[in-house]
């Protein structure tokens, strides 16, 4: 029966080849474990033994999984991206501007995950955890520490697609007009 946040994540999983069901499909897991509740701490992926662990766990674990969705989002919004519009685009211009505008909602909604993890980033990097390190998840330590010391920066890089998608879709909108 799948009913903690460690049952919803395990589900989660990257394929070779990632088509837009396999990402919406993670992306469902990812949200059934943001809103699920977590274990008992002695049924944890790694071993926990004091309640300040327990407490630094779940802050990683909430940030992790809002990392993992900022992923899949980004993943889903490349498939339907058109990087560059050429003057010979136009006949498609209706079908490239409904999928950029899937993209857009896909890269907007990562910049609403990539706040919550800096939120739950800055719980896990409370003085109180200063000396204590979740070693048994050594990569979401690693995220935390990217994340608070700006080299994981997922904002500025969706940010960056919006405005450029943007600044396609203004360009399609805009053939009528030239051709």
């Amino acid at each position: 029966m799948v009913k903690y946040k460690e049952d919803w994540y395990k589900l989660y999983h990257v394929h070779y080849q990632q088509y837009p069901d396999d990402c919406i499909e993670n992306i469902y897991w990812l949200e059934k474990a943001v809103q699920a509740d977590f274990c008992n701490p002695q049924f944890a992926d790694i071993k926990i033994e004091t309640e300040k662990e327990w407490e630094k766990y779940r802050y990683l674990f909430q940030m992790h999984i809002n990392l993992k969705l900022i992923e899949q989002h980004l993943r889903l919004g490349r498939i339907y991206d058109k990087k560059c519009i050429y003057f010979y685009d136009a006949p498609w211009k209706d079908e490239y501007l409904n999928n950029m505008q899937k993209a857009l909602s896909c890269y907007q909604a990562g910049l609403y995950y990539w706040q919550e993890a800096k939120v739950w980033c800055e719980k896990a990097n409370a003085a109180s955890f200063n000396f204590l390190f979740i070693t048994g998840k050594q990569n979401w330590e690693d995220e935390r520490e990217r994340i608070a010391n700006g080299d994981l920066d997922y904002e500025k890089m969706l940010k960056r697609k919006i405005s450029r998608l943007e600044k396609n879709i203004k360009e399609l909108n805009e053939m009528d007009k030239k051709y």
